[in-house]
């Protein structure tokens, strides 16, 4: 499987879809890591890999890439002959056109339950709400923020004395897993979509429910 990566930020999720297509969890390579800003330091925590990397500036303000940038992002993919676009903290919303033209499906990982907590600040919302679980969420990539179709989840405790720090800091080792975990069973054809709702073959998942308060850092 080649894998294409989105991200704007440090790198942990891109580094670690890199490291799992190298020790054997996923079967492929990340062929490129295409950033939206060139001080991203996913840059070179990729390129330290070895990983082809490049910057695609946005074309319009807001939110979005802007037509332009996404019609270069379309072509990267098919030269690359993408077969799954990995978005790794990517702070642009993807528009409806080129999720349409889009031959490989897309995926982002988010650190709440999906629905809750969308958006920025996922852990930062669990706490102010005071909600006593949160977790992790794969998801399929739509025009919207967080909306996409659910493909796995694991629930997290969230402590007594939790920071928005601390919290995020126990939640990135189970998005990690999960996101690898989500990758697999699309590279096993186990994944099936209809509509919003997505169902997995049976005994293919090997996501048990995370313990309540589990550290999954080891």
């Amino acid at each position: 499987m080649r894998l294409l990566v989105l991200a704007s930020g440090r790198g942990t999720h891109a580094v670690n879809l890199i490291e799992a297509t190298r020790d054997g969890r996923i079967s492929g390579e990340v062929v490129r890591v295409v950033s939206d800003r060139p001080d991203a330091a996913v840059l070179g925590e990729a390129g330290a890999l070895g990983v082809s990397t490049q910057v695609l500036s946005p074309t319009t303000r807001g939110a979005s890439l802007g037509p332009e940038a996404e019609r270069t992002l379309l072509k990267i993919a098919s030269d690359d002959r993408i077969d799954l676009i990995a978005l790794c903290g990517f702070m642009r919303l993807l528009g409806p056109e080129f999720l349409d033209r889009a031959s490989a499906p897309i995926l982002n990982v988010h650190p709440a339950l999906l629905p809750a907590f969308r958006g920025l600040n996922a852990q930062r919302q669990a706490i102010e709400a005071g909600v006593r679980v949160t977790g992790a969420t794969v998801h399929f990539v739509d025009s919207g923020m967080d909306t996409g179709p659910i493909l796995l989840q694991a629930p997290l405790e969230v402590l007594p004395g939790d920071t928005e720090k601390t919290l995020s800091e126990r939640l990135l080792p189970l998005e990690h897993r999960l996101y690898v975990e989500a990758i697999r069973l699309i590279q096993r054809g186990a994944v099936h979509r209809e509509g919003h709702r997505v169902t997995i073959d049976p005994g293919q998942s090997k996501n048990p429910p995370a313990a309540a308060g589990a550290d999954r850092r080891k």
